[in-house]
C-alpha cells in the first residue's frame, strides 16, 4: 500500500479477528480505514499461530491416526507413517490461504494496510515502525486498539521456542518430542499434545487444578480425561512447577502438590508453557 496517503478517518493497530472485521465494517459505513499489524499475513494470532494452524495439524494426524487402526474394519494398510514436513507443508498451506482471503476481503473495502508495529503517539497519530523505516499515520474520527494478547509464561522459564516453548513453538517443531511436557491442562495444552502424542511423542500434562478442561463441565472434563489417558496421555494434576534446569537436552521440571505432598521431578527434552494469554 502506497503511503502517500497518510490521514484517514478511521486507523486500527491490528489485524487479527478484532481489528480486520471492525476495518470492514468501518468502511461499509463511510469511512476510510488503514489497518497496522507487524504479521506478513493478517488474522491475527487465531490464523498465524493459533487456532488455524492448531487444528490444521490436528486433522492431519487424526488421519493418520485412522488409518493406524483400519485393521479393525478389515482394511489392510502396510507402513502408514507420518511425514512431518508434509504435515507442515499442510498447515501452511492452509494458514496461508486464508490470510490471503483477509487480506483480499481488506483491498475489495478498500481498506488500506501497512505492514509493521503500530505505536500510539497521540489521540490522532500512529507510528508505524516497518522494515524500510518508521513514519506517521493520522486518524481524523478515532484509532481502534486491536493488539490481541501473548502467550503468559513462568519466571522460571525461559521461553526459547526450541526446548521450552509456547503454542506458536509447539506448532512449528522440526521434530516430534521424544517426551513433551505440557503446562497447562486447558484445550491449547491437549490440542498440541494430541497433534504430538500422535507424531510419536511421550505427553505428560501437568495442570494445577484437580481437572482438566477446567472451562467445560465437569462430566465432559471426566470424559475426555478417560479418553485422552485411554490413548497415552499421562496426568499431573493438582501439581504445580516451581523450577526447573537443563540437564543435557533435557529439561528437569520440579513440581510439588498443591496441597500436602514431596516434591518430584519430570523430565522432558521439550516443554509446553500454556498456562493462557495475558
Amino acid at each position: 500500500m502506497s503511503r502517500s496517503t497518510t490521514s484517514y478517518d478511521l486507523v486500527i493497530i491490528g489485524g487479527g479477528p478484532g481489528g480486520y472485521p471492525c476495518a470492514i465494517r468501518a468502511s461499509q459505513l463511510g469511512l476510510s480505514v488503514a489497518v497496522i499489524d507487524d504479521r506478513e499475513l493478517l488474522g491475527g494470532t487465531c490464523l498465524n499461530i493459533g487456532c488455524i494452524p492448531s487444528k490444521a495439524l490436528l486433522q492431519a494426524t487424526e488421519r493418520l491416526e485412522m488409518a493406524r487402526n483400519l485393521e479393525a474394519f478389515g482394511v489392510m494398510v502396510d507402513n502408514v507413517r507420518a511425514d512431518l514436513d508434509g504435515v507442515m507443508r499442510h498447515k501452511g498451506k492452509v494458514v496461508t490461504e486464508l490470510g490471503e482471503g483477509v487480506a483480499y476481503l481488506l483491498r475489495k473495502h478498500k481498506v488500506a494496510r501497512f505492514q509493521g508495529r503500530g505505536r500510539l503517539l497521540a489521540r490522532d497519530r500512529v507510528e508505524v515502525r516497518a522494515a524500510d523505516g518508521a513514519f506517521e499515520v493520522q486518524a481524523r474520527k478515532a484509532v481502534v486498539i486491536a493488539s490481541g494478547s501473548e502467550a503468559a509464561t513462568l519466571p522460571d522459564l525461559p521461553i526459547d521456542e526450541r526446548r521450552i516453548v509456547t503454542s506458536a513453538g509447539a506448532l512449528s517443531l522440526t521434530a516430534a518430542p521424544r517426551h513433551l511436557a505440557v503446562i497447562g491442562g486447558g484445550y491449547v495444552g491437549l490440542e498440541l499434545g494430541s497433534v504430538w502424542r500422535r507424531l510419536g511423542s511421550e505427553v505428560t500434562v501437568i495442570e494445577v487444578l484437580d481437572r482438566i478442561a477446567s472451562g467445560v463441565d465437569s462430566e465432559m472434563s471426566a470424559a475426555l480425561h478417560k479418553v485422552l489417558e485411554a490413548q497415552g496421555f499421562q496426568f499431573c494434576l493438582g501439581h504445580k512447577v516451581v523450577g526447573s534446569r537443563m540437564e543435557g537436552d533435557d529439561v528437569v521440571l520440579d513440581v510439588e502438590p498443591v496441597g500436602d505432598g514431596a516434591r518430584g521431578t519430570i523430565k522432558a527434552d521439550v516443554v509446553l508453557v500454556s498456562i493462557g494469554r495475558r
